[in-house]
């Protein structure tokens, strides 16, 4: 008996969905029955509490456990209420865009307030001291970049004074070597000060590809300073050649500049393996993947300017040597060159990151196989990983949920025998819309909470994800 009536009953519940579909136009009678939560309408409506206390008032379950449940309206009511209240669409809408205005500003003084108040808490000690410039300067990047500016700025003073006194093409070159290695050098602290800035309201994502901004046209001044200048000597003196005075202080200079030039280069080589060793990869993959772009300029400069006065030393004995100052012009094109090969990668790899470069597939591969594995997913599409600097990642995927996890998922925190009585209480289209409304509603909100509930699993097992975009299929 008890199959012939739930036989009965599911033939009814199926009839009275036919007979919906077929009369029910899906336009905008059909969404008068949505709900709108009070915080939504007064937002969207520009309503206050007070004009929402006569309209009629709805119940409905939260999808979280542990959330009470919450008071809805119907969005006809809303609408009906915020044309009595403002007189017309027209003023409704002048209305919308002024609270626009006034939110942005509102939202751009929070930020403000919000850096002052922890300046406030740091100056005060209630707070752990953050991690501000200074400090960003005694440690990791930020010290190898000042390491570098001290000793390259000393070396292109005493390369310089070299120059002055032998005439020396070669020097020449070394001194604009450094100095171009300085300014780079103090273009990078700027870049590296200015990406540890917060987050504001124009910039969500922070200011962490100031890196790669400053070290791209550190690049550029590198090509334009460095090798034009260097070329320019270099060809000059083949065409119009002069004795060089004695090298001997040229000499001196040179061994001082290979000695500091190398303690800065091995500063470099130090700090790259550390942070290679923490991020999993090998040295090479780190430097050429530019993991790190401020260190990765420092370790290539100071690098071409050691190979750059072994090349000045090896021509500048070649003139002494022979009496020919050719060899010396030939070391300055030698410096260009190596300047330029410096530069070009530089330039290449700080574009490909500022481009938006993904991550390396292996760890593409790893997200992608947590969710997939999740039982409520049943496929992902569209999967994108960007670096967006400093060990910070950007996940966005497509997701097809598999609705029967989802609604399985809904139906157990449910009472069975209460949800099967209202569906024999169905008698009529209203009815059976109503109780669809109800439960589909609610199955929505059950999604909703899966997708938090995956973005917040991902953060959490892969701490370098900052942001987390799933979008539902």
């Amino acid at each position: 008996i008890w199959d012939v009536e739930k036989n009965s009953v599911s033939q009814k519940t199926f009839d009275f969905i036919r007979a919906v579909l077929k009369k029910r136009e899906y336009g905008a009678k059909y969404t008068q029955n949505n709900f709108i939560t009070a915080v939504r309408a007064m937002n969207e409506f520009c309503l206050k509490p007070s004009d929402l206390e006569q309209l009629r008032k709805i119940r409905r379950r939260s999808p979280h456990d542990d959330t009470e449940a919450f008071t809805v309206f119907l969005r006809s009511d809303v609408e009906a209420k915020a044309i009595d209240v403002w007189g017309s669409h027209e003023a409704l809408a002048r209305e919308r865009n002024l609270r626009k205005e006034v939110e942005r500003e509102l939202q751009e003084n929070v930020f403000r307030n919000q850096q002052l108040l922890k300046e406030y808490k740091d100056f005060w000690g209630n707070t752990k001291p953050r991690s501000g410039k200074r400090a960003t300067f005694l440690q990791g990047p930020g010290k190898v970049v000042m390491v570098a500016i001290c000793i390259n700025g000393l070396n292109f003073v005493f390369k310089l004074l070299a120059w002055v006194y032998t005439g020396s093409a070669s020097m020449f070159s070394e001194a604009i070597h450094s100095l171009a290695d300085t300014c780079n050098q103090a273009l990078l602290a700027l870049g590296i000060s200015q990406s540890v800035r917060n987050p504001d309201a124009g910039h969500p994502y922070g200011f962490s590809n100031m890196r790669y901004i400053a070290s791209l046209i550190s690049g550029v001044g590198i090509f334009m300073m460095g090798a034009g200048l260097s070329w320019y000597h270099g060809i000059m003196g083949l065409l119009h050649p002069e004795p060089i005075e004695s090298l001997l202080w040229a000499y001196c200079i040179l061994a001082g500049s290979l000695v500091s030039e190398g303690a800065t280069l091995l500063v470099a080589v130090n700090e790259i393996k550390k942070s290679a060793r923490q991020n999993g990869v090998s040295f090479y993959e780190y430097v050429m993947q530019s993991r790190d772009p401020s260190t990765n300029v420092v370790l290539l400069e100071d690098a071409a300017a050691v190979l750059g006065v072994i090349m000045a030393a090896g021509c500048m004995g070649l003139t002494s040597l022979t009496g020919n100052p050719t060899y010396d012009s030939l070391g300055s094109l030698g410096v260009g060159t190596l300047l330029a090969a410096v530069s070009s990668f530089l330039i290449y790899s700080n574009t490909e990151a500022l481009l938006g470069r993904s991550i390396q597939a292996e760890r593409v591969q790893k997200l992608t196989e947590f969710l997939e594995n999740d039982p409520a997913v049943r496929a992902i599409h569209d999967v994108k990983a960007t670096d967006l600097g400093l060990s910070k990642v950007r996940f966005k995927a497509e997701v097809d949920f598999d609705g029967r996890v989802v609604t399985r998922s809904y139906l157990e925190k449910q009472d069975i025998d209460q949800i099967l009585t209202e569906i024999q209480q169905v008698k009529t289209p209203e009815e059976l819309e109503n109780f669809m409304l109800k439960h589909g509603e609610n199955i929505i909100d059950t999604l909703g909470a899966e997708v938090d509930r995956l973005e917040k699993e991902l953060k959490q097992r892969n701490p370098e994800v900052r942001h987390v975009d799933l979008e539902i299929l």
